[in-house]
């Protein structure tokens, strides 16, 4: 069966991966589950939010109305070593390139135009990549999150194997690199609170509420995590795709304190409150991490690039904004592609909004942008 099943579905977890699957202390009943809240994905789509996403006046909003600024990021960008030691550069929804103590970390890179198993349909990226994959170099490491279609990429991976960089993954995970010709030596795949040393950096998965899965049937055999890399100088965290719960206070005392969090703020609705945050949750957990304080900068990942969520394209920018202002927490909302250190100037201008859509100017729908989101129009 598993050669008639599409490549980019991946593959379940079988032998010795899952005979160790079953003795996670976070399986039961067959499924991963999550610290709190509930253990089963979301069920299909309800009428109301079929409703809410054909809805024209706000479907057209979810997108900007004019070019994304993206930063030009050159190799130059990456000639000269961070002052400070740290610096990140977000790629565009949850991916980012992480220089930390001399290493070259990459979370969750997906570089195709969609994040689907298909090329034709799926959500399609509001904006170019800010720079192709070979051009980035050498990495030390890529940090997979977990196996959605917006953060676990097939060509993606199929690119990066290539270049002998080593992988941290979820328990499970490995399944699907292997069917895509990652080599078993070159992956750390981790439970959580396991930790894995790569390149004299310290990657641990910590636990998030989220779920799994790519095919039409979903087995929620592998699991999904959030992430510590700690350096010899400097600690960060991201976040990945997560519900919030109390876990983080306790992540940030035993992991913290952290140089920089990525955090997930956007692709939020009221039909799944429970795997994806709010921008003002997004805010709440940076402050948990941090013991109840600001500490570190914070980076909101996983807006911005491809239209997940019924809100409008800029508002997790906004909200975010404006809950870290009221906090007194530093925040950095660069353009894709730009990197900075988050113990120097961090990136604050609202680059977003001269292309934002006002809700009052919103026009009637333009049936090619709905079929860009693989929406029917």
């Amino acid at each position: 069966m598993s050669t008639l099943r599409p490549v980019a579905f991946g593959a379940d977890p079988t032998g010795e991966r899952m005979a160790r699957i079953r003795r996670s202390p976070h399986f039961a009943d067959g499924v991963f589950v999550n610290p709190t809240g509930p253990s089963q994905p979301p069920r299909g789509p309800s009428i109301a939010l079929i409703r809410t996403l054909l809805d024209k006046a706000e479907r057209v909003r979810r997108r900007p109305v004019g070019s994304v600024p993206v930063h030009p990021f050159t190799i130059a960008d990456l000639a000269k070593p961070p002052v400070t030691g740290l610096r990140l550069t977000w790629m565009g929804h949850s991916s980012v390139l992480a220089e930390i103590d001399g290493r070259r970390v990459l979370f969750d890179p997906v570089w195709s135009d969609r994040c689907s198993p298909f090329d034709f349909i799926g959500p399609r990226r509001v904006h170019p990549v800010p720079v192709p994959l070979k051009e980035l170099g050498h990495l030390d490491a890529v940090v997979i999150s977990h196996d959605h279609y917006d953060h676990l990429d097939l060509p993606t991976i199929r690119q990066l194997v290539r270049g002998g960089t080593k992988f941290a993954i979820p328990l499970g995970v490995g399944a699907h690199l292997e069917r895509w010709g990652v080599p078993a030596d070159r992956m750390a795949e981790l439970d959580w609170n396991e930790s894995a040393a790569i390149a004299g950096l310290t990657f641990t998965a910590t636990p998030a509420r989220h779920f799994c899965g790519r095919g039409l049937r979903n087995t929620q055999h592998t699991l999904w995590a959030s992430w510590v890399v700690k350096g010899p100088e400097h600690r960060v965290y991201h976040s990945g795709d997560t519900g919030y719960f109390s876990g983080f206070a306790d992540i940030g005392a035993e992991h913290g304190p952290f140089d920089a969090t990525m955090i997930q703020i956007g692709a939020y609705s009221d039909f799944w409150p429970d795997i994806h945050m709010t921008p003002e949750e997004g805010l709440r957990t940076h402050l948990d991490l941090g013991g109840g304080s600001p500490a570190g900068a914070l980076l909101p990942i996983h807006w911005g690039t491809f239209n997940l969520a019924p809100h409008p394209w800029d508002e997790p920018a906004e909200r975010t904004l404006a809950a870290a202002r009221a906090a007194g927490a530093p925040v950095a909302i660069p353009p894709p592609g730009k990197p900075f250190e988050p113990a120097g100037e961090l990136p604050t201008d609202p680059w977003w909004r001269p292309i934002a859509r006002p809700a009052a100017l919103t026009p009637a729908l333009d049936p090619a942008s709905a079929r860009q989101d693989g929406v029917p129009a």
